[in-house]
């Protein structure tokens, strides 16, 4: 055998493979995708069936230059990327690559797949090559397509009717409906009171309690007591009862019941449970699982430690089925082994993404053996993969439920439900999490209780309940509805919600999806104008469609034909609707002071209520309610002598004059922690710490916006040995570790923190300067072509001005593409 080239996606794969295969075998990275549709209108042309212009994908050319040199010394290339529809794709689009500069002539192509990166399962692959797959290949171009049709399209009407720089895509508009909707109901929702009743009771010194289930003999529903008066009767009826006839137990029964494993995890059901049991996010789940996939340095080897973990697939293969019955009869004995393996069956019409669940590659790699060899979010996900894996095929669990009823020969009942674990099976080892709170009456352990015995009653007593709007979604939810609705497929599941958060249409606190402003306004309008195409039976359709291209059923180009013509006149009918239509929301008001109708409008800081009258009125106010007078500070402005208030903007509270806009003073409401060290630039004011619209901490000038200067490190008074700039600041790396750096960009000297001075005067002796960007050369080439709209810049209002410090470094700018902190009051 002559040399061979296999490609895959990641270089970490490619590492593990390149490990099994031997020397006849060179293997490289594609880093993932080669080539994509042109990021601009007319990439994909629907007048001549569909037609796509794709270009190479400038960040991984590099890659494909190092393959096509590959390629040239070997004697066939192997394709290795992912075993589904993206992977076969981007194997596609390689062979596309290299045929146009006719590196393939006389050379084989093979497609190897393989779900788990094993020396067995890579040699196997490698002995049982095929074809690339044209059918999974057009499938996943008609998702591109689809999503550029919409994207391209869509989007810009967003821009022109709502805000510029926004997006709209065919699965993400569904995802953000789902989460707009659930605010709605929410909003909508009206709470309703209602009361319970229940005792504390104990048998011996073991207590329990009960809770009452009927009066007068009928069945009590949830809202039979809606006050606290009628549940104070019924407390007080039930104790004069209990003192005249005691509590007895009058009936007592018990079911043995069974509790089956789940089955082994897929995508969604992997990121449900590591969102409840983990506290992952769906895109930190996938992240993880892609490195336990491609291989992790355990001691002497690199393995893949799980098979594929794209999938929508629960069956496993047969060798794996065997390796952990074995397993489960070596470690937990033959009782806790089923009599035949369990084989689940996948619900999925077309579970295309992979063949088998989400399962250790080596079930004798267990949790505890790689416990400290792992990192720690690789270890947690891992035990959670192999624990899930093994349940699945244990012996089910077998429990005891007991209901006990309990009176005082009256007409009301109490019922205490409890639970006994008679036989642990597959409980020993994993139990699935749930996503809310469930009813924990058949956890509770009750003490034994016979027919006829009377137990004590510590108290009686009646609790207020108010019924609660369903929950706001979190991850593992908003995975679980999007599958229900049969929206997107495993391997988008993550890059949705992410996109979501990206394009700040939702924002996550404690753990849970809020629609913001925005999100809720392009919500309405998609909702309003595009309801058919962020309909879920639709989008869950289109999905369908896609399936049954990858099936060889349908061909993409009449599929996407469907789709394009009704779209395209939806468009163009849409193209009139106003922008105060787009962004604004009737309210059933009138304005206080000209009686036109109020809306809800969107603006920079999210949605308030202003009349629809303006510009002729200027009424408006905030969302939650009358606008209030601004609260007094208490003193008066240095700089004009109007009485400072407090204001609320984008950062919170601070502090303003009362004459504004003629007036533009504004403090800052607390003071910015000081360092003591006074500014290098102007020499006045002192360095403080300060935080960026990201959240990031950084240090500037505490006369801002008179002086601009700021660091992104923590200053230190001590001048730098090559420049004498009187100021140095931290800066810790992960290759370097903890320094001191001159912030002077032509200097830019730097050292170790614990440097002393002879290893300074070392460095320094050894120490070149970084070269400027552009030498004067291509300084001169430049300067007419940049001269003229520098010239334009400076004349227009409110240009950004770039402030440099002595010695000629750059500081903190107010202009877009500045890399230095942006400094706000």
């Amino acid at each position: 055998m002559g040399q061979q080239l296999v490609v895959v996606e990641s270089p970490a794969k490619a590492k593990t493979i390149e490990k099994y295969l031997g020397k006849d075998f060179t293997v490289l990275a594609s880093y993932g995708h080669v080539r994509d549709l042109l990021p601009k209108e007319g990439a994909v042309d629907p007048e001549h069936g569909f037609a796509m212009r794709y270009a190479e994908i400038e960040r991984n050319q590099r890659h494909v230059e190092a393959i096509a040199k590959a390629l040239r010394s070997a004697d066939a290339l192997w394709l290795a990327t992912d075993p589904d529809r993206e992977g076969e794709a981007i194997s596609w689009h390689l062979v596309e690559l290299l045929r146009e500069r006719g590196l393939l002539k006389g050379r084989a192509v093979h497609r190897v797949v393989f779900h788990e990166i094993t020396q067995k399962a890579v040699r196997e692959a490698i002995a049982h090559p095929r074809e690339i797959a044209g059918d999974l290949v057009n499938a996943q171009q008609a998702r591109r397509a689809l999503d550029y049709l919409v994207g391209f399209n869509l989007s810009p009407l967003l821009w022109r009717k709502v805000r510029p720089g926004l997006s709209a895509g065919r699965v993400q508009s569904a995802a953000l409906r789902l989460v707009c909707e659930r605010e709605d109901e929410i909003e909508a929702f009206v709470r309703q009171e209602y009361w319970t009743l229940g005792a504390r009771l104990r048998r011996a010194e073991d207590p329990f309690a009960a809770r009452l289930t009927h009066w007068q003999q009928q069945k009590l529903e949830q809202f039979d007591i809606v006050d606290g008066e009628r549940a104070e009767e019924l407390r007080q009826a039930m104790l004069q009862d209990i003192a005249a006839h005691g509590l007895r137990v009058r009936k007592v029964e018990r079911k043995s019941r069974q509790r089956q494993p789940a089955a082994p995890f897929t995508t969604s059901t992997l990121q449900q449970e590591a969102s409840r049991k983990l506290g992952f996010s769906a895109s930190r789940t996938m992240r993880v699982a892609q490195q336990l996939y491609e291989g992790v340095s355990i001691g002497s080897e690199t393995v893949g430690l799980i098979t594929y973990m794209r999938t929508d697939a629960v069956n496993l293969a047969e060798e794996a089925l065997q390796s952990l019955r074995g397993f489960i009869a070596g470690h937990y004995g033959a009782e806790f082994l089923p009599a035949e393996a369990r084989r689940y069956q996948t619900k999925s019409k077309n579970a295309q993404e992979a063949h088998e669940a989400i399962r250790p590659t080596d079930v004798q790699r267990t949790p505890d053996s790689l416990k400290g060899v792992l990192e720690r979010d690789l270890w947690r996900l891992y035990d959670l993969i192999w624990k899930r894996s093994v349940a699945c095929q244990m012996a089910a669990a077998r429990l005891d439920l007991v209901a006990v009823d309990l009176d005082a020969d009256s007409h009301w009942n109490l019922r205490a439900n409890g639970s006994t674990v008679t036989f642990p099976g597959f409980m020993a080892v994993y139990l699935e999490g749930r996503d809310e709170a469930a009813e924990e009456d058949e956890e509770r352990l009750l003490p034994p209780l016979r027919e006829g015995e009377t137990v004590a009653v510590d108290e009686v007593f009646c609790e207020q309940h108010f019924t609660e709007p369903p929950p706001r979604y979190s991850d593992a939810t908003l995975v679980k509805t999007l599958e229900a609705h049969g929206i997107g497929r495993p391997s988008t599941y993550a890059s949705i919600i992410q996109t979501l958060q990206n394009r700040e249409y939702v924002e996550v606190q404690q753990r849970r999806f809020f629609p913001t402003d925005l999100g809720r306004v392009v919500g309405r309008f998609l909702i309003q104008h595009f309801e058919r195409y962020v309909d879920y039976g639709f989008t869950a359709g289109m999905e369908d469609e896609l399936d049954a291209i990858a099936r060889g059923e349908k061909q993409w180009q009449p599929v996407l034909a469907q789709f394009w013509g009704p779209f395209r006149e939806l468009l163009e009918e849409k193209a009139t609707v106003s922008r105060q239509e787009a962004t604004s929301e009737a309210l059933d008001e009138d304005c206080p002071e000209c009686g036109k109708k109020l809306l809800v409008k969107l603006g920079r800081h999210g949605r308030f209520i202003a009349c629809s009258g303006f510009p002729e009125c200027h009424y408006s106010r905030p969302l939650e309610g009358p606008r209030e007078a601004p609260e007094p500070v208490g003193r008066d402005c240095p700089d004009c002598g109007q009485p400072l208030v407090y204001k609320t903007g984008r950062y919170g509270r601070f502090i303003s004059c009362s004459a504004y806009p003629q007036c533009k003073h504004i403090e800052a409401l607390n003071k910015p922690k000081g360092t003591g060290i006074t500014c290098p630039q102007c020499g006045l004011g002192e360095l403080v710490e300060k935080r960026s619209r990201y959240g990031k901490v950084f240090y500037s000038c505490d006369t801002y916006p008179k002086c601009s200067y700021a660091l992104w490190g923590p200053p230190v008074q001590r001048p730098c040995p090559r420049c004498a700039w009187p100021i140095l600041y931290q800066k810790t790396t992960k290759r370097r570790g903890d320094e001191l750096v001159c912030p002077q960009g032509e200097c830019a000297f730097h050292f170790p923190a614990e440097a002393d001075a002879a290893e300074v005067q070392k460095l320094l002796a050894e120490y070149s300067p970084p070269t400027p960007k552009d030498d004067q050369d291509t300084a001169a080439r430049r300067g007419a072509k940049r001269g003229k709209k520098t010239a334009a810049a400076s004349k227009a209002p409110g240009s950004p001005k770039t402030v440099r410090a002595k010695g000629g470094s750059t500081t903190a700018s107010k202009s877009k593409t500045s890399k230095k902190p942006t400094v706000k009051a």
